[in-house]
């Protein structure tokens, strides 16, 4: 009792008998023991759980995808033979040069919506005088 530490053991001479017998004192209860595996058990379920919806995510993620890039290019097709006929007619429409349809022509260029016209001048007279050669032609309004 010299020091004050008559408590410890003096056979074993180890320096780690010390927290070896702390150790054995400081048991886990059992109750303990069981949620620790529960929740490792549960985590562990958890972990496998969001791995699963993950892959789910990425597989649906992925089909959308594809789904999406093949409306996409269906799309792009049905526009692209859409302007291919636009085109055409446009082209056959330019060279259609029939005697007498230049003013039919030129109509169609026009825009003859009265209501649209609000904020620019007035093209009354001029919108009339193009709907009459449209239907009458020149050569009928001349004589």
């Amino acid at each position: 009792m010299q020091n004050g530490f008559d408590s410890m053991p003096a056979a074993d001479s180890s320096p780690y008998a010390a927290i070896s017998s702390m150790d054995r004192l400081q048991v886990e209860p059992e109750k303990i023991k069981r949620w620790r595996e529960d929740q490792a058990k549960l985590l562990a379920d958890k972990d496998a759980a969001e791995e699963e919806a993950i892959d789910e995510m990425k597989q649906t993620a992925r089909k959308e995808l594809e789904d999406w890039y093949r409306h996409r290019d269906e799309q792009l097709e049905k526009t692209k033979a859409t302007n291919r006929a636009a085109e055409e007619a446009y082209v056959k429409e330019i060279e259609d040069k029939e005697p007498g349809s230049e003013f039919e022509r030129i109509c169609r260029l026009c825009d003859f919506n009265p209501k649209n016209s609000k904020n620019t001048r007035d093209v009354s007279r001029f919108r009339s005088i193009l709907l009459q050669l449209k239907q009458g032609g020149l050569i009928k309004n001349l004589q």
